[in-house]
């Protein structure tokens, strides 16, 4: 297997986590975002959204969704399970990426495209180009607040977000709120459930790839 990543990026870190807690070695080629890189005709040929992460099977199939990959491989390994093991669990591990994603990741990263220099006529991932627009990136802001609360309100209740042993929404999780710090938002002083969490999951292996 063939791993395309990026080492600045959040959703290909979000990967690379879930492969290093599976205790795998995939090789790894880096890709870089900031070199543009990403939309060379080299990269483009291994996946023409331009987007990161990928990852390459043995048998030549091409997954390009952190999902994707994560299902793959815990087809593949499914020690230790990081989707759940019921079909209750399952359901839940992925209800709560689902939340993740959309309440956290991507206000994150409507924020920072639609702000950021360095995303001037980037605003949108993938080949094609997009104009910026301030107000989607205020509104990033807010949404980002909101989704502090919501991790907050749910840790309050639950040690990890999910279950009671780390799975792939908590890994999501991890990597977008460490990342907000592009947007200049950080866990709040008073969230200490949010906090107490994130200081665990930074002490392992895979949270300092």
């Amino acid at each position: 297997m063939i791993f395309y990543d990026c080492s600045t990026a959040p959703n290909p870190r979000r990967a690379r986590m879930f492969i290093a807690e599976k205790g795998l070695e995939i090789e790894t080629r880096d890709i870089s975002i900031a070199k543009g890189e990403q939309l060379s005709e080299a990269f483009r040929a291994v996946n023409p959204q331009a987007t990161l992460p990928v990852l390459v099977t043995d048998d030549g199939l091409t997954l390009t969704e952190n999902l994707g990959i994560a299902a793959y491989l815990e087809a593949l390994h499914p020690e230790p399970p990081l989707t759940g093991r019921t079909p209750a669990e399952k359901g839940q591990v992925l209800m709560w990426h689902a939340i993740v994603e959309a309440q956290g990741g991507l206000p994150i990263a409507e924020a920072l495209r639609n702000s950021h220099p360095s995303f001037a006529h980037r605003a949108i991932p993938g080949p094609e180009d997009h104009a910026q627009i301030p107000e989607l990136a205020e509104r990033g802001l807010a949404r980002t607040a909101r989704f502090f609360d919501l991790l907050e309100a749910r840790l309050q209740q639950s040690v990890f977000v999910a279950l009671d042993d780390l799975t792939l929404a908590d890994i999501a999780a991890f990597v977008f709120v460490d990342f907000a710090r592009v947007i200049k938002m950080r866990i709040p002083a008073d969230n200490t459930a949010t906090r107490a969490w994130y200081d665990r999951i930074a002490e392992r292996p895979s949270a300092r790839l």
